[in-house]
Parts: C-alpha cells; structure tokens; sequence
C-alpha cells in the first residue's frame, strides 16, 4: 500500500503544478483501484463462493466488498487533501473526519460479521451452540467492537489515552460500588454460561414454581417462556443462587411423568396394573423404550393408591401427555368395572334430641 502510494503521487507531480488537479487526479486513481478491488471481491471471488455448500461465503462476499471500496475511496481523499497543502488545522480536521467514517464503517461491518458468524453457528447446531455460550460471547464481542471503535477514534483524533484510562479507572471504581448489583448478575451469568447448570432450548422449574423452557442467556439476566406464552425475565443473580430443576438435563432429552389414581378397596390389583399399562402402552407420546410402568404404593384412607410412570420424549408435552393419560384411565376403569372412590365419612348418632 505505501509503494502504492508513493506511485501515485509521483504520478500526480507528472501532472503539473496545480495542487488542485493533482488531488483530483490522486482522488480519482483510488475511486478506480477502489472500483477494481470491489470488482474482483464481487465478481471473481463470489463466483468461486457460489459454488460451496453453505452461503456464510456467499454472504461474506456481501458484506465486505463495499467496506473495501470505501477505504479506498477515504484514503485517495485523505492523500487528495494532504496533497492541496492547506492549514494545518483544516488538514488535520478534514483527514480525522475521513479516518472517523473509516472506523465507523468497518466497526459496523465487524459488527454485521459477528451477528452473521453467530447465526451460522446458531443454525449448525455446534458445541458452542449447544452449550449455551453463544448468546454471552455473540454480546461479549459487541462490547469490544465498541471498545475497539472508541480507542480507534481516539488514536485518530490524536487523543492521549492514558489519561483517560486513568479516568476511567477511578470512574470505573464509583460505578463498581453503584452498579454492584449488574455486575453480580454480570459474573453470575459467566458462571451459568461456564458451569451450564442449563442451557437454551432446556425445560427449568425455578423455586417460586414458575416452568418454561430457555429462551436466552444474556449478560445480565435470563429468559423464560412458559407454557402460557409468558416471557419472565430472571436476574442472573437469582438463577445463580436458586435451586433450579432442569427437566431436560441429563444427556437424553426425554422426561418421566408420573399419574397417581386410586381404586376402591376389593379391586383386583392385577387387573389394575395391567390396565395401567396397557392405558400408556396405548398413548402415542408415552415412549416404547423405556416401557411404562404401574405399581401399588399405599392404602390409603379411601383407596388403593397406584402409579403410573411413563417416557416422554420432550418435556413440552408434559401437560399434554398427563391429559391424555388421565382421560383414558378414567374411561377405561369405567368400562372395566374398576371403581374410583371418594372420600366418604360414616355419621352415627348415639342420642336423639327429645321431641317437645
């Protein structure tokens, strides 16, 4: 880039003594080499993109081919302006504005880059996508490209920046005593993120009650959708210090639910369990493997007490599963003859007020 540099501005000297008609002419030898880079990224390179498997290429293309022309477009203008000698405080004004639209250009095109670079690994389904981790590191990128684009824009203006780090240490400090409760929820959702006690796409219960599957772990707090469409966010201070029952954890995905039905006293047991089974043998989203299982767990007041256990392959269909399993015991036990008792209490009088 230098020896391309220095060529065109001996080129420019060619020209003549016009200031003014050498910066145009260096202007315009960058808008054309500019021209000629975007040509071989859009054309030459995205031909050879077109024919993978994946568009992340495709769309890579897309993305730098106009950051690359309009670097070249800002430097011939940062030369062009450097070249007509004018003040020093119009030069310096003028090729920081350049340099500034330059960092504000690529900062946004990173920044396309990262979302484009999280989707594609969101989609893949990758390790990092299945541990969760990508939602924290997709926010912990965006925090340093605006980071990069302040100490980058403070270099152009020619800002010392050791002053301001030093300033930014002592204010850092204030708002880390205001601010302690966003940073505990900060550092609790690294935790989460590292440890993984869930991960998104997982079924939690939380201590209050409230169960939905994760929607996303972001820097500050965690979200949950449950089954009513409801979206509770959660600091992740809390989730960090709170008993959390992850339904889907484990490495299979599939979830136990268990029915509890009583019969009346004198009800054949045999007949009982081997209804029971048969009921979630039928029942399309009871699993095969493991096979559903009934067993008899207590004499109760009124009833003997009976379990049904069965396999779901998604705790989504929890709710779901119970409905259709309670439904079919109840007309079942009805067709069989199998009675399902009530609590009753048995009043005896002793003594009868006399008549007046």
């Amino acid at each position: 880039m230098d020896e391309l540099i220095a060529q065109v501005q001996r080129l420019a000297e060619y020209i003549g003594p016009n200031a003014w008609l050498q910066a145009a002419i260096i202007a315009a030898v960058f808008i054309v080499a500019g021209k000629i880079a975007d040509w071989i990224i859009s054309r030459v390179i995205g031909q050879f993109a077109k024919k993978s498997d994946n568009d992340f290429d495709d769309r890579l293309v897309v993305l730098v081919h106009h950051p690359v022309f309009m670097s070249f477009v800002l430097a011939g203008l940062g030369l062009a302006t450097q070249r007509l000698a004018l003040p020093e405080s119009a030069t310096f004004i003028t090729v920081n504005l350049l340099k500034t639209i330059a960092i504000v250009i690529w900062v946004r095109a990173l920044g396309q880059l990262n979302k484009l670079v999280a989707d594609v690994l969101r989609r893949s389904g990758g390790a990092l996508a299945a541990s969760g981790m990508l939602p924290l590191v997709h926010n912990v990128m965006k925090v340093v490209l605006v980071a990069l684009a302040i100490y980058f824009f403070f270099i152009a203006w020619a800002i010392d920046v050791t002053a301001w780090l030093a300033s930014a240490g002592i204010v850092g400090l204030a708002l880390s005593f205001a601010a302690r409760d966003t940073l505990s929820n900060l550092f609790a959702g690294v935790s989460i993120i590292m440890d993984t006690p869930y991960k998104t796409g997982d079924y939690i219960i939380l201590d209050s009650g409230e169960r939905g599957v994760v929607t996303e772990i972001g820097l500050r707090s965690t979200r949950i959708l449950t089954r009513d469409d409801i979206e509770i966010t959660v600091p992740n201070g809390v989730m960090g210090n709170s008993t959390i029952t992850n339904e889907a954890g484990g490495p299979p995905s599939r979830h136990r639910i268990r029915v509890a039905v009583g019969v009346a006293y004198g009800s054949d047991v045999d007949q009982v369990l081997e209804t029971l089974e048969n009921v979630a043998g039928e029942n399309e989203l009871i699993l095969g493997d493991p096979s559903p299982r009934a067993r008899f767990r207590n004499f109760g007041d009124s009833s003997l007490d009976f379990e049904l256990m069965g396999w779901i392959a998604d705790p989504a269909t929890r709710g779901l599963a119970k409905h259709q399993l309670n439904c079919a015991i109840y007309k079942t036990f009805n067709a069989e003859g199998i009675e399902i008792p009530f609590p009753q209490r048995d009043l005896h009088v002793r003594t009868m007020p006399a008549g007046d």
